[in-house]
Formats: structure tokens, C-alpha cells, sequence
């Protein structure tokens, strides 16, 4: 735990900028915090008594921290402000305006202290929110097969939010409750040391009764934040797949679901609130029964003539206002406790490493000189089920080679593969005799494009969608890559052209015109390895026919590797290589599978058929 503290506190890096600033502002705050009810005993002495210790005084006093030495400021002050004649009034007018002074500056330092909480919350949420973001966005695809998203989010958001707290929490029980702590005692022993040892004697009882509470906080908290990750996930999967659950009646059981786990994070909730809210009331209740034992300890001193009425009522008031900062300062352990909960589940995502990494040494990839060799690939998502089996496979610059055959073969696999988000497990990947482990993923992926059957649309315009793939690119450049991919006819015919917004997930547009933008984009990239992973599998007759246009002239000149359940579209390939079972059943042209009269041919003919 202490270790995730320390952690945490990292993020608020350099601690100085902020601790020496709050330092002196929580020091100034709790010294002027203090002077307002000192002010208690010379504005009751000067209201209640019959004379008052009035000598002139003309020149400044030495500063001393007791009754005669204030006495001597006061004396000096009205000497400066009203002269040598005295009156009640003009010492209360002078009180009045002393108090408003003293009131002032102490809530000057105290939002001066805020403030600089504020700036060093703000700071360490940004840093804290970039390392999670940097740190997920540069892992391997693989990662998120084993992640729920809503969990990550909910990581992201709110448990970020816990976790801040806890962090700038710190400066206030470093700083400023105990600086408010010290004053009050301090005031409390120059009036009074009898009752402030009471007082001192006391205040840790209070402090163990509600610590222990805390105490009991972190474990609940910890559980609340990971179902807070389920909700976040049950949202999210509602939300995107809305069509299906309406469609399979499917309501009543998400609406039950989602019910049954937000019952359980408010249960939780209110069992963290019950402990937390109960610190308060709690020491509340102490300090008014504290309070009234003084009532009748301090009455004696003052009937015995050991303590003045004005000390004793402004005693009672420190006393009063010292519960205060002990209750915000055992408040803010348990806020500590929160946090370092969400701070462990915060590292599980700072602390991932990702599976598939550069290498040291590695070199920038400049392009394909040869081809690409696969040489006896072999890889498993779960040790217990290998998907790929000894593939060898070489695919020359230039060529178009198609992957077929039955689904869950592997295909999609072996691309994956190539694009390097996963590393295979067996085998090799080279580039003209390089493994593809030995060049930087950045450099690889610059030189190859996607083009999937699930088109990623963000929401954005359609030139930003576009633009995605070449960040720098003219409108000129977008319009030209649109009208390859066959797009730009339905783009100008939206109401704000390139600039009209595609909604979430690009959901304003057709399944063939967000394929169409999705191929404009890879034509922008202009790569030199295209991969088509089933880009035409989900499209109407139509629309197919206008991205197969498209496809066919983006393929022109370029290395391709095409996953097809349609085998109408890969005729022309230079290469048909057959994936049965994670294996390579047979590879030729079109031509030659057809006169083999195998698995290819099969296949050709159930399409044929249907």
C-alpha cells in the first residue's frame, strides 16, 4: 500500500513547486486563523471590564507572544490611531477593524493554499491520464483481447478521479491541518496549560475511534471502483449492440443485468459512506462532550481566580475549532485510502508491458526490395489450441495473394501476423531476409494499409476521417484519394460535403459508403503492402461492385495480401493459397486449384450453387 502511495505521489513531480509555495500559505493561514479568535479576550476584557489597560505607547514594542506583550501592540496602536484620550469605543472600532484585518489575510492564504492544491491536481490528472492513455494506446492488439473496454475507460475516468484526491490530500495532512492544530493548541496553552493537556490527552481518543474506521474503507473501496468497470462495460456493449438486443427481445435481460450490478455498487457505496460519513458526527459528538467536561474543569479555574471569563470563553472557542482540522485531517486518510485503492487498479494499466515490443537496435523499414517470406509460422491466441501450423508461404513485390478457405482457418491470423500485432510464436516473418522483428513496428506500419470487413470510422468530417491516414495531406490530395475509392459522388451530395460530421462509428452513412471512405483513406496512405481483410463480405450487390472498383484500382502496382469468403473477387490474384485447419492445403492460380479439383474447387462450387 505505502508503495502505491509513493507511486502515486510520483505523478505530482516536482513536489517542491508545490509543497514550498503551500508550506507558507498554510503557515500564514493558520497563524492569522489563530490571531482571529486570540481577539476573543481583548474585545471581552474591553466590553465587560470597568477600566482598561490603557498607557500611552509611542514607539513600536518589542513582539512578544503573551498577554502583556499583545496588551503593548493594542496600547501602541490606539496611540498611533486615536492618541492619548481614552474611550471604550474607539478601543472596540480599532478591535473591529484589527479582526476584519486578521479575517481577511487568513482567508487570503487560505485560497491562495487552495489554489495551489487546485494547480497541482489539475497537474498530476493530466500526467496521469496521458501515462494510461500512451501506455493503451501503444499495446498490442492481443491486450485488448483480454480486456473489457469499459473497464479500461473506467480506469481512465473515474479511477483517476479517486486517485487525485489522494495525491493533493497529501499536502493537506502534511501542511495545513496540523499547522491549524498547532496554532489552536498553542493559544490553548498560553491561556490555559491545565486545559490544554486535558485537551491534548483527548483529541488522540477521538483520532483512534475514528481511524478505525478508516481502517476498514480501503477493501470496499477497492470492490466498488472494479464493479464501476463492469457497469462502465455493460453500458458500452448496450449501447453498440442496441440493434441485436431489440432484435432477440433481449431488453428485459440487459435492463436485469445492468440493475442487479448497480444495486450491488450502491450497496457498496453506502457501506463505504455508513464508516466514512459516521467519522464526523462522530467526532463531532466528542468534541460537544469534551466541551461540556471543560464547562465544568475550566468553571473552577475561573471561580478559583486561576483563569479570566474572556480566556476561559475564548479557550472553549479554540477547543471548538480544533475538532475541525482533527476531523479533516482523519477525512483525508480515508480519501488517501480510496485513492490508493483506485491507484492499484491505475498500475495495472500503467505497468502492462506490451508483447509485442522494438527491439534496442532496431532499423526503420524502407520498403520491400524482394518479398515477404512467412517460414514455418506457427502461433496460438491459447497454449492449449495452436490456430497456425508450419506455414510457408513467399509473396513477391507486387504480387496479389489471396487467402481462402473455410472460416476460423487462420486467415485473419496470418495477416494480424504481418501487421505485427501479435508475434508468432514459431517461425519467422522476413522482408527480403529480415525478420520483422527487426525493424521499428512505426516504420512498418508507414509503409502498409488495412482495409477490413469492420470499417473504423471515428466522429469526426469526412475529410478528418480520411486525413486520419496522412495527417498532412492538402483537401486536393483527400478529393483525389475519394474519387479512386469511388467516393467523393456520395460525399458531395451529403449536406456540408467534406466537412459534413459521420456521427459515432460513422453511423449517418451506408455500410458501402463508410467501406468506400475507409478505402479512400488507404489510397491517401498510398502504402506499399496492402492488406484486405473480407472488405467486400458485408456489402450489398451494389455497393460491393462500387468498392471492388475501388479495391481494383488501389491494388494496382502494390503488394497485396486479399482475405476473400467471395471467390468471384480474387480470380485475377497472382497467388490462391488454401488455409484448411491452420495449415496450408494448396496454393496455385485460380486456373490450376480448378484443375486440382481440391479444396478450392469445392469451395468455388457451393458458391456456384447458392
Amino acid at each position: 500500500m505505502f508503495k502505491t502511495y509513493l507511486r502515486l505521489l510520483g505523478f505530482a513531480k516536482p513536489f517542491g513547486r508545490y509543497a514550498v509555495p503551500y508550506f507558507f500559505y498554510a503557515a500564514l493561514h493558520a497563524v492569522f486563523n489563530t490571531f482571529n479568535y486570540a481577539m476573543i479576550i481583548p474585545i471581552l476584557n474591553t466590553m465587560f471590564s470597568e477600566g482598561f489597560l490603557f498607557r500611552p505607547v509611542y514607539e513600536m514594542p518589542k513582539i512578544a507572544l503573551n498577554s502583556e506583550g499583545a496588551q503593548q501592540l493594542l496600547n501602541f496602536a490606539y496611540t498611533k490611531v486615536f492618541g492619548t484620550e481614552f474611550m471604550k469605543t474607539k478601543v472596540l472600532l480599532l478591535l473591529a477593524v484589527i479582526l476584519i484585518f486578521m479575517n481577511l489575510m487568513s482567508n487570503l492564504f487560505r485560497y491562495l493554499s487552495s489554489y495551489t492544491v487546485e494547480k497541482m491536481r489539475t497537474n498530476t490528472l493530466q500526467k496521469m491520464r496521458n501515462a494510461m492513455f500512451d501506455n493503451i494506446i501503444n499495446m498490442n492488439v492481443g491486450y485488448f483481447s483480454d480486456q473489457r473496454k469499459g473497464d479500461i475507460i473506467s480506469k481512465i475516468t473515474s479511477d483517476v478521479m479517486m486517485v487525485q484526491f489522494c495525491i493533493t490530500n497529501t499536502l493537506q495532512v502534511a501542511f495545513r491541518e496540523p499547522f491549524l492544530i498547532i496554532g489552536y493548541l498553542f493559544l490553548m496553552l498560553k491561556i490555559s496549560w491545565e486545559l490544554a493537556l486535558f485537551s491534548v490527552i483527548f483529541l488522540p481518543f477521538v483520532g483512534f475511534l475514528i481511524g478505525n474506521i478508516v481502517k476498514r474503507l480501503r477493501h470496499p473501496a477497492s470492490q466498488s471502483q472494479q464493479r464501476l468497470g463492469d457497469l462502465v462495460s455493460i453500458l458500452d456493449e448496450s449501447l453498440s449492440g442496441i440493434k441485436n438486443i431489440k432484435t432477440y427481445n433481449a431488453t428485459g435481460y440487459v435492463i436485469e443485468k445492468f440493475h442487479r450490478l448497480n444495486a450491488e455498487i450502491s450497496r457498496l457505496l453506502l457501506y463505504m459512506a455508513r464508516r466514512q460519513q459516521l467519522a464526523s458526527p462522530m467526532s463531532e459528538f466528542l468534541g460537544i462532550t469534551a466541551v461540556a467536561v471543560i464547562l465544568i474543569f475550566g468553571g473552577l479555574l475561573v471561580m478559583n481566580g486561576s483563569l479570566s471569563a474572556a480566556g476561559f470563553i475564548a479557550f472553549i472557542a479554540a477547543f471548538s475549532q480544533i475538532t475541525r482540522p482533527v476531523r479533516s485531517f482523519i477525512d483525508q486518510f480515508a480519501n488517501i485510502n480510496q485513492g490508493v485503492a483506485a491507484g492499484e487498479r491505475i498500475f495495472s494499466i500503467i505497468d502492462a508491458k506490451s508483447e509485442v515490443t522494438d527491439k534496442p537496435d532496431a532499423r526503420t523499414f524502407e520498403g520491400i526490395r524482394e518479398k515477404i517470406e512467412f517460414r514455418n509460422v506457427g502461433f496460438s491466441y491459447e497454449p492449449s489450441r495452436e490456430i497456425l501450423h508450419d506455414i510457408s508461404l513467399e509473396i513477391r513485390k507486387g504480387e496479389t495473394v489471396a487467402l481462402v478457405g473455410p472460416s476460423g482457418g487462420g486467415k485473419s491470423t496470418l495477416s494480424e501476423l504481418m501487421a505485427r500485432f501479435y508475434d508468432p510464436q514459431k517461425g519467422d516473418i522476413l522482408i527480403d531476409g529480415v525478420s520483422i522483428r527487426d525493424y521499428t513496428q512505426e516504420s512498418l506500419h508507414a509503409h502498409m494499409s488495412l482495409v477490413s470487413q469492420e470499417t473504423v470510422l471515428f466522429n469526426d468530417t469526412i475529410e478528418g476521417n480520411i486525413a486520419l491516414a496522412k495527417q498532412d495531406a492538402t483537401h486536393e490530395e483527400i478529393v483525389a484519394a475519394a474519387k479512386v475509392a469511388n467516393a467523393h459522388e456520395f460525399i458531395m451530395e451529403t449536406e456540408k460535403g467534406y466537412e459534413t460530421n459521420i456521427g459515432d462509428r460513422g453511423s449517418k452513412l451506408s455500410g458501402g459508403q463508410r467501406q468506400r471512405l475507409s478505402i479512400a483513406r488507404a489510397v491517401l496512405k498510398n502504402p506499399e503492402l496492402l492488406i484486405l481483410d473480407e472488405a467486400t463480405s458485408a456489402l450489398d450487390t451494389e455497393s460491393e461492385k462500387l468498392v471492388q472498383d475501388a479495391l481494383n484500382s488501389l491494388l494496382q502496382g502494390r503488394t497485396s495480401i486479399i482475405i476473400a469468403h467471395r471467390l468471384s473477387t480474387i480470380h485475377n490474384a497472382d497467388k490462391i493459397v488454401v488455409i484448411d485447419q491452420g495449415r496450408i492445403a494448396e496454393q496455385g492460380s485460380h486456373a490450376e486449384l480448378m484443375a486440382r479439383n481440391g479444396i478450392y474447387a469445392k469451395l468455388v462450387e457451393m458458391q456456384s450453387v447458392q
